[in-house]
């Protein structure tokens, strides 16, 4: 029976994904919770909770273990990890990824960020962080980011065995898709392998963060009059760029015909038009770029172009998108 580090008052060892969806991680929950329960002799317990499923919506999976004298009666969201894994760094942008961890937590990012980089991001006094670029693995490998994430958790939670989680994964795939095992067990041995770890202490004389239990923005004293939404969750207001898996859209205008297969193809309306003349002195639509802001990277352009006027490329922590971002006039009607 593998014996675990520490345990809350309640005798458990608490663990957290934020994640998105189409990222894996409600199955990588399932797969760390059942791993735990029957190759390794621990007492768990692992769900999930998310919204509508569509992709790019916040997903988070709870994984509780404890020894087997103890009985889990306890099946609410997880407040307080001893490690929290977080599936894509852009979901600080808009969610408190490390709420509620310990003064000693682990937290394990896919990005290729720095590790100093992502503290100042997180805004976290100490703790250990840990770093993998799931992302890049998954597409070297073809699988998803979720087994090269359970990898690196694998490295973190030393207390589970490897060998065992690469059994659940065998059996998991060789039924439905034999086709994937090998490619996910190589993942998460990538994942294993090449994670990296930096572990910062509080500064001389500072005091853990106490924790608090978040309050909702809005309630019955609080919210709009009437009840109105006044941000509504569609893709003319809202910012997709966290529902992006890896994967953006280069515009090459050198080789666009203005065809407007790309347009006809993408969700979301990203590309940006202009009426200009022709070479005849005709009105016509020329592409000016994409609004990146509203891309969420399905790559549905690329495909339709019919001359290599878009091409799919890996999304690097350049600012490339912010860079290159054309914007839809009524952006900047708002911003005016």
């Amino acid at each position: 029976m593998s014996k675990l580090p520490k345990t809350n008052d309640l005798g458990f060892f608490e663990i957290r994904l934020e994640s998105i969806g189409g990222l894996g991680a409600n199955l990588a929950g399932k797969l760390l919770s059942e791993d735990g329960v029957v190759g390794n002799g621990l007492n768990g317990i692992g769900f999930s909770s998310y919204g509508s499923e569509k992709k790019g919506s916040p997903v988070k999976a709870h994984i509780r273990f404890c020894n087997p004298e103890i009985n889990i009666r306890d099946t609410t969201p997880i407040e307080r990890p001893h490690v929290v894994g977080i599936f894509h760094d852009a979901l600080f942008k808009t969610i408190d990824c490390t709420s509620g961890i310990y003064p000693d937590s682990t937290i394990l990012v896919n990005s290729q960020k720095s590790l100093d980089e992502l503290k100042t991001a997180m805004k976290i006094p100490s703790g250990t962080i840990a770093i993998v670029d799931a992302t890049g693995i998954a597409l070297e490998e073809q699988t998803k980011a979720n087994t090269a994430m359970l990898g690196a958790l694998y490295r973190i939670l030393d207390f589970l065995d490897p060998e065992s989680m690469k059994q659940t994964i065998r059996r998991t795939f060789e039924m439905k898709y034999p086709h994937l095992v090998e490619p996910n067990i190589r993942t998460f041995e990538r994942g294993y392998s090449e994670v990296e770890f930096k572990t910062f202490l509080l500064e001389d004389g500072s005091e853990p963060t106490p924790f608090t239990r978040p309050i909702p923005l809005l309630g019955y004293e609080t919210h709009a009059i009437g009840g109105m939404i006044t941000n509504p969750g569609n893709s003319i207001l809202k910012d997709l760029s966290i529902s992006r898996a890896g994967m953006l859209p280069h515009f090459h205008e050198e080789k666009c015909i203005n065809c407007a297969a790309c347009d006809t193809a993408c969700p979301d309306f990203c590309f940006v038009w202009e009426e200009k003349a022709d070479k005849r002195g005709r009105p016509q639509m020329f592409l000016q770029g994409i609004d990146y802001q509203y891309c969420k990277g399905c790559l549905k352009c690329v495909t339709a172009c019919p001359v290599d006027a878009l091409s799919g490329e890996r999304e690097y922590n350049d600012g490339y998108a912010d860079k290159n971002r054309v914007p839809h006039l009524f952006d900047l009607a708002i911003q005016n």
